[in-house]
């Protein structure tokens, strides 16, 4: 049953002790940053600040130490990325190859691929991102039709992937490609890494209703890959790539994107605010903290080495209905509009008012979510 995967757990002390240090390090670094740069969450970009935890081994924690790692627990990870979070840190540099580029490399990956990208993932100096999605496809990864022809000189690959966030700032991407001629569906699929700055490879920056850019159209045309890129075993991409989806949407990003705008929402109330806004806060509260609960159980599993995928499916869903609706919760509240050039709480709550509708994008869609989960609860 979906409940089994639930289990309650407490944080052990060891993971608990990286708390304080955390919290030390960003009230010095993230000293003079805004409330509105704080409001960008996940998706604001530092890459002097990633080199900065990577000095301090906060970047591929649970890495073996030959690589770069730090060889800590998942909950130690899960205790220091809950705070980048909850400070609002500027952590997509690394973001992506942290949670799930690197593991996926680490657990299917060859020696001289561990050796060649890991490293630097570690260090906060190399940066991936997840070429799943595609035009016309939605989240349906089943739907894919970007090919990678086999050639004596590499992988010849063409088609096009979407949404794909921070690939304008990143070095690598692991595409999901059809390597199968004639292949459908889950089958025939492989994932391998491609060099963004490579010819025949063009990224296309998509805007948002805030004039930023995290979204992009990533092209291949005759883009030519080196044979020992390919990640795992040719055919085997569709197991990956949903083992790595755990990762993705199992995390505190899931639940604490709009963090910022609540601590706002607090300040602006003040200490003794009317009964309904106490109620309301309440259950905003009690909300965060049964996603919590259940992000920290999934994140046992991955300790355990497990596959949560239905769980995680589940909690991104969740997590993702609570953040879209914090912004008219808010202006339930408090009698203000969202305006960029007001208050910090108007600025806050302007900003993820206009992001907040993508939550249901990146990750997975809400239809696609649910229906992972029926068939996981054996409803279709």
């Amino acid at each position: 049953m979906l409940s089994d995967g639930f289990q309650p757990i407490d944080l052990p002390p060891a993971a608990e002790a990286f708390r304080e240090p955390v919290r030390e390090f960003l009230n010095e670094a993230l000293s003079s940053i805004s409330a509105v740069d704080r409001a960008f969450s996940w998706m604001g970009f530092d890459g002097e600040f990633s080199r900065k935890l990577g000095q301090r081994g906060w970047i591929g924690m649970t890495w073996p130490r030959s690589y770069g790692g730090a060889e800590e627990s998942a909950l130690a990870r899960y205790v220091v990325v809950e705070e980048l979070l909850a400070a609002g840190a500027p952590v997509l540099a690394h973001w992506t190859a942290d949670r799930q580029s690197g593991p996926l490399i680490l657990n299917f990956g060859t020696q001289e691929q561990k050796e060649r990208f890991l490293p630097a993932i570690c260090r906060g100096e190399s940066y991936f991102c997840i070429g799943m999605s595609e035009p016309n496809a939605g989240s349906d990864l089943a739907a894919t039709r970007s090919r990678a022809v086999r050639t004596d000189d590499g992988w010849l690959v063409n088609g096009a992937k979407l949404w794909t966030t921070n690939a304008h700032r990143c070095q690598y991407m692991i595409a999901l490609l059809r390597t199968s001629p004639g292949s459908e569906k889950q089958q025939g699929l492989s994932q391998i890494v491609i060099d963004l700055r490579a010819p025949g490879v063009t990224v296309r920056p998509i805007r948002d209703l805030t004039g930023e850019f995290h979204f992009n159209e990533v092209v291949f045309e005759d883009a030519l890959v080196p044979l020992d890129n390919l990640i795992g075993i040719e055919g085997g991409g569709w197991s990956q790539v949903t083992s790595e989806l755990a990762f993705e949407r199992s995390g505190p990003e899931r639940y604490l994107s709009t963090i910022a705008l609540l601590h706002e929402l607090l300040n602006r109330v003040g200490s003794e605010p009317a009964g309904r806004i106490q109620m309301a806060v309440g259950r905003l509260v009690a909300h965060m903290i049964v996603l919590r609960q259940m992000s920290l159980a999934i994140a046992g599993q991955l300790q355990q080495k497990k596959n949560p995928a239905l769980e995680a499916a589940c909690f991104k869903d969740l997590g993702t209905e609570f953040e879209q609706a914090m912004p008219e919760i808010a202006q339930s509240l408090v009698d203000l509009q969202p305006s960029l050039a007001s208050s910090d709480y108007q600025r806050v709550l302007a900003y993820i008012t206009q992001v907040a509708p993508s939550f249901s994008l990146r990750g997975g869609t809400r239809e696609i979510l649910r229906g992972i989960i029926a068939r996981g609860m054996g409803l279709r």
